[in-house]
């Protein structure tokens, strides 16, 4: 009876749902993936890659620097990309932006979101460079729907992260 009554002043959020909540987002943007969705062209952007560069932006000190591996291991799962591409891949955008954070001041909503598009530039054209690399190599038009749609999506899950992220740190 004392609980339902308690005082609403100085509570904690959950620590389960503080710690739990963006690794589960992760995977579940990286499970989009494996939606039955047919087309000739790569169209659907890497809503895995999307959710976790906009955790990563929004939060910079949440993640240490080796998450993006456990983190990709679970996309290649999903993505059909050869095992290891993405945990390879992820590693490498957290170890850059581990390094910007490092080195740089403080970034704007701009500056997110060229590095967003650029990391996302890369993970796109390296993917497609492990599959195959000599027939894709003179292929990589066949991205620009892609990196276009990932790129214009990226301020649509920053939005979607940061309203996530309030509820998760709400008490």
């Amino acid at each position: 009876m004392a609980k339902a009554y308690r005082s609403r002043l100085n509570r904690q959020p959950s620590q389960l749902r503080i710690k739990v909540v963006p690794a589960v987002t992760v995977i579940l943007g990286s499970m989009i993936t494996a939606l039955p969705l047919i087309t000739d062209y790569p169209i659907l952007p890497p809503m895995g890659l999307l959710i976790l560069l906009a955790w990563r932006l929004i939060r910079p000190g949440y993640w240490p620097v080796w998450a993006g591996f456990p983190l990709g291991l679970v996309d290649d799962m999903f993505s059909g990309q050869p095992f290891g591409s993405a945990a390879l891949l992820w590693s490498l955008i957290f170890i850059a932006l581990e390094t910007l954070d490092n080195r740089g001041v403080g970034r704007d909503y701009w500056q997110d979101w060229l590095i967003a598009s650029l990391s996302i530039i890369f993970v796109l054209i390296c993917g497609m460079l492990v599959i195959d690399f000599q027939s894709n190599l003179l292929r990589l038009e066949i991205l620009v729907p892609q990196i276009l749609l990932s790129i214009l999506l990226y301020p649509f899950v920053t939005r979607l992260i940061g309203a996530v992220d309030s509820w998760r740190v709400a008490r």
